[in-house]
């Protein structure tokens, strides 16, 4: 096929006169605002008794939706199994998508649609008998998976055209090209000549047909099943309208659907096929879920931009690159109207370079680039995410089918005025108001039904019990998870609780266990907690595994923490919590004993997260009595006794100093035995490790006291050439958690050396922490006068020079 051929498949034949015959079969590319704009424009023109659309038949009822004043796509159609929610398949369509286009023409105009792929309780069926690919989620969808393996028809004819890029082609011979008989120079063409609106159609189909030719189904066997049944819902609309019947479908259908076959033989193809019960219903889509790189199969490169040029009356380049300079000017970089207008100017020069008919994609994001963003990439990637991809979000009218479930949630949205966004956000939550409490209470019992609109995150401001922040972002798939958590009730408290139980019920696990019993006090489930408790109970009797119980006591800390705050009532949890904290105190000693590297690191972290439950645990008790007197003599027995692990008696050690519950001489004593001679290098660095290693300060303590530092460098220094490289690396993943400024404090101090002992005594130099030269008075001197000005106290007076 010839590069004059390739262009003519989308060109206009002006010559072209008098209406073609029908059925018009309208080929077209799944979200191409070029193809929208021609199929209306052939609309339009021919004027059918009947529009055919590619989609699932079950959708008939729902299409009137579409007129519906409160639809604003993009919107996709839902079919789901009723038994299993989870098999499900989308039918996305946008502003500018054809078939989107059809739809709305069709009802405008009082015109029959029907959609005529084949059923989604045929195609569900057959996805479950196929084999998954990797990663493939419920989100799939029908145009995805008909996209072929072996052949992109776009990419051939791109290539048969003589270009290197699919889009760039499509864009210069459909996106920039006025479909024929149009005059206005808008997206909405005037009516024409039915045979000029009609012949790119045309040239379209003898296209493909080459393509299918050269390469039969591309790949996919399963096309010819969807088209057998395809025809069969033409040749009945042909009976009930006549040949008065437009088809608007995937243009590599085309060939396919014009083909001559007999009816016995297209009902061959269906016989014998899988079915399951479906329901469907519309629900919101997003620009960024038609993107390519969302992992959608048959989406395009650029749905902002593809949408700003069907719906750009005139002077589409000029728009958007005012809608390119409103955004950045929002980010508080500076873009004037000579930016605009000079980014415009470059834009199209650079296309006349290129020899493109019009400016597209790529010369008004050059354009972008060298004139408004100074050549960063930085401010562009906001410009392709939130232009080029766009963050629209679609509405379905409360009319739409939907589960209970998703009713209830709807429900819940807008009372507690929590919208839905496709554009990600930070929500901060202060638990003492109501509305935020309920807010919390909502996306908790979401999470627990895996429906993950919001995922918890550090918050920015107070840290405390009553705050809460969640990252938001609605994707179009959880309404698939809403679907299926509709299994477990109608309302999403019912159905987080009857979750809640039969996962109590069916945990194996203890930390399961008391995860649960977590997520049931954040999620506010009272009818749940009983059930969840007495499971726990009964894990925590029958488990005597050190680790395990030190798994599971931080999460019921953090649970009575939350019930506090929350006034949710505990009484049974603190009960289990402390049991568990008295049976960790008498296991662990025992269990620290005789474990290789990876498991005394293990350990190490149970220990730690155990001294910090043990502390929101017994809060109000006198220091060395109730819970946390047990808890300090554990720790006494694990940071004295030399059968256990280095990095666990370090770490008992730096815990006990940091409590008040060990003096400093008897700290530095042990680390003096810990780094003695007779200890091999490998087990005191593992203790150095525990003691003053990772994010816990240990640089700062090294800093700011003498003895400790002075201990570890004599021993580092005494390491014997040949073991040092054995320490070497433990001790490098020690010191790299410190913060630069520590590591530079403390290569500072151990290249001036110790302070001698006469010289730290002398009244001239007073003593100091740490390894260094003593008071430098000038330097004091010189921090004196901006102390006095940031206090508010007058100078002192300069005596004068003799």
């Amino acid at each position: 096929m010839s590069g004059a051929a390739v262009a003519a498949a989308v060109t206009p034949d002006r010559t072209t006169t008098g209406p073609a015959a029908g059925p018009w079969l309208l080929g077209v590319r799944h979200h191409g605002p070029g193809s929208a704009r021609a199929v209306l424009a052939a609309l339009r023109a021919a004027r059918p008794a009947a529009v055919l659309i590619e989609g699932p038949p079950e959708g008939d009822a729902l299409l009137p939706l579409a007129a519906d004043p409160h639809m604003r796509p993009p919107v996709a159609l839902l079919a789901h199994a009723v038994d299993d929610p989870g098999r499900a398949s989308f039918w996305p369509m946008a502003a500018f998508s054809p078939e989107w286009v059809a739809i709305r023409w069709a009802l405008d105009h009082d015109v029959p649609v029907r959609f005529i792929d084949l059923p989604a309780a045929h195609s569900l069926a057959l996805k479950e008998t196929a084999p998954k690919e990797p990663g493939e989620g419920p989100e799939r969808t029908e145009e995805e998976e008909e996209v072929t393996p072996v052949v992109d028809p776009i990419r051939v004819l791109a290539e048969t055209a003589g270009y290197d890029d699919p889009e760039r082609w499509w864009e210069d011979v459909v996106e920039h090209r006025a479909p024929t008989g149009e005059t206005d120079g808008g997206a909405t063409p005037s009516d024409g000549a039915p045979g000029d609106a009609l012949a790119p159609f045309g040239a379209l189909a003898e296209a493909m047909g080459a393509l299918r030719d050269a390469y039969g189904d591309g790949g996919q066997p399963r096309d010819a099943v969807r088209e057998a049944y395809m025809r069969i819902q033409l040749r009945t609309a042909r009976k009930e309208f006549g040949d008065g019947v437009a088809v608007v479908c995937g243009a590599w259908h085309v060939p396919a659907l014009a083909a001559r076959t007999t009816l016995a033989a297209d009902r061959a193809l269906l016989k014998g096929l899988p079915k399951v019960k479906t329901d469907l219903t519309w629900v919101p889509w997003t620009h960024r879920r038609l993107a390519r790189r969302s992992g959608y199969g048959a989406g395009i490169d650029s749905p902002g931009w593809y949408g700003h040029l069907f719906e750009a009356a005139d002077r589409p380049i000029e728009r958007w690159m005012t809608k390119v300079a409103g955004l950045l000017r929002g980010e508080d970089r500076f873009v004037s109207t000579a930016h605009v207008i000079e980014a415009v100017r470059l834009a199209e020069t650079l296309a006349a370079l290129r020899g493109r008919p019009l400016a597209g994609l790529g010369e008004t994001t050059d354009a972008v680039r060298a004139v408004m963003c100074e050549g960063s990439d930085v401010p562009l990637t906001l410009v392709r995410d939130r232009l080029i991809v766009g963050e629209s979000l679609g509405e379905v009218p409360d009319t739409a089918p939907a589960v209970p479930l998703q009713r209830d949630l709807t429900r819940s949205q807008r009372t507690l005025r929590l919208k839905p966004e496709a554009s990600e956000r930070e929500l901060d939550l202060d638990l003492r108001n109501e509305t935020d409490a309920a807010r919390s209470r909502l996306l908790h019992r979401l999470r627990l039904l895996d429906v993950g609109w919001g995922v918890p995150v550090a918050g920015r401001g107070s840290t405390g019990t009553f705050r809460e922040s969640w990252r938001l972002r609605w994707e179009p798939e959880l309404h698939v998870r809403v679907a299926e958590a509709g299994v477990w009730g109608t309302t999403v408290l019912t159905a987080a609780t009857a979750k809640a139980a039969s996962q109590a019920v069916a945990a194996t696990a203890l930390a399961d266990v008391t995860a649960l019993a977590e997520h049931c006090l954040l999620a506010e489930l009272p009818d749940a907690l009983p059930v969840v408790m007495k499971a726990l109970a009964d894990r925590a009797a029958l488990d005597a595994d050190v680790g395990h119980l030190a798994d599971a006591l931080p999460a019921l800390a953090r649970s009575l923490r939350y019930g506090d705050v929350r006034s949710t009532d505990t009484a049974a949890l603190t009960e289990v919590a402390a049991g568990l904290a008295e049976r960790i105190c008498v296991g662990l000693p025992p269990a620290c004993t005789g474990l290789d590297p990876d498991g005394a690191e293990a350990l190490r972290g149970q220990v730690e997260a155990v001294h910090g439950a043990i502390g929101l645990l017994d809060t109000g008790a006198e220091p060395g009595t109730g819970l946390r007197g047990r808890w300090d003599a554990v720790l006494h027995k694990l940071a004295a006794r030399d059968a256990v692990a280095g990095i666990i008696r370090g770490r008992a050690t730096r815990l006990l100093l940091d409590e008040g519950r060990l003096a400093e001489d008897e700290a530095a004593r042990l680390m003096g035995l810990a780094l003695s001679p007779g200890t091999p290098p490998a087990d005191a660095a593992a203790w150095i490790e525990g003691f003053v290693g990772g994010a816990s300060g240990g640089g700062m303590l090294l800093v700011h006291d003498e003895r400790l530092l002075g201990l570890v460098d004599a021993w580092l220094t005494g390491v014997p050439a040949d073991q040092f490289t054995d320490v070497l690396p433990l001790l490098r993943r020690t010191f790299s958690a410190y913060e630069p400024g520590v590591r530079r404090t403390l290569g500072e101090l151990v290249r001036r050396g110790p302070v001698p002992e006469g010289a730290r005594r002398d009244d001239a130099a007073p003593a100091t922490g740490g390894f260094g030269p003593g008071l430098d008075p000038a330097r004091a001197d010189a921090v004196e006068p901006v102390l006095r000005l940031l206090l508010g106290r007058p100078p002192e007076p300069v005596e004068a020079a003799v």
